[in-house]
């Protein structure tokens, strides 16, 4: 029977080494790491590379944040650790180019729509193959309000996406300042 978990909290919580700490209760080795982040810059490489020393060396990585249904279905790994959804959701929204300052809410709408069935996709898929998911993310609703229309956006798009990811988990954690809290 599939277990979906998800882990909270503000950046440098210690959401990911929690996630790693309940994918290996799930499943010990048998887990596929799924690193949504793209080194765009040396301070990114250098976090994606913290992230691959402390991680499991015998657990597969696959790293992407398309198609993440496919690799569910496709993958002999019964336990699945995505990390993160703010950063899938991020590259998204950066992928094309886009104007925030100018885009209309229909265009937003359609990002929002992508994202959403990604995500929905990945549920499924897990929910169908009977595998275990843990999946990270970020709180930005205890934050300040962007001054910048692109970081509206996407609050209210994490917001949306992580109240339907909490609502579908069987577990869901606040990290907060490295001290998990069980909220459901």
């Amino acid at each position: 029977m599939s277990r979906i978990i998800l882990i909270t909290g503000g950046s440098r919580s210690g959401k990911s080494l929690l996630a790693e700490q309940k994918a290996t209760v799930l499943g010990g080795d048998d887990v596929l790491y799924m690193a949504t982040g793209i080194a765009t810059d040396e301070d990114m490489k250098e976090r994606i590379l913290l992230h691959q020393l402390r991680r499991n060396p015998n657990w597969g990585t696959f790293e992407g944040y398309h198609d993440l249904a496919d690799e569910v279905r496709e993958t002999p790994y019964m336990t699945i650790l995505l990390d993160c959804i703010t950063v899938l959701i991020t590259n998204y929204m950066l992928q094309d180019n886009k104007d925030f300052e100018e885009m209309t809410k229909a265009e937003i709408a359609y990002i929002e729509e992508d994202i959403v069935k990604e995500i929905e996709s990945l549920i499924k898929a897990v929910q169908e193959s009977e595998k275990n998911l843990v999946v990270v993310t970020n709180e930005v609703g205890m934050s300040v309000v962007s001054a910048y229309r692109m970081g509206r956006i996407f609050s209210d798009i994490t917001g949306k996406v992580n109240q339907m990811l909490a609502s579908i988990s069987d577990e869901v954690y606040l990290s907060v300042s490295g001290i998990p809290l069980q909220i459901k």
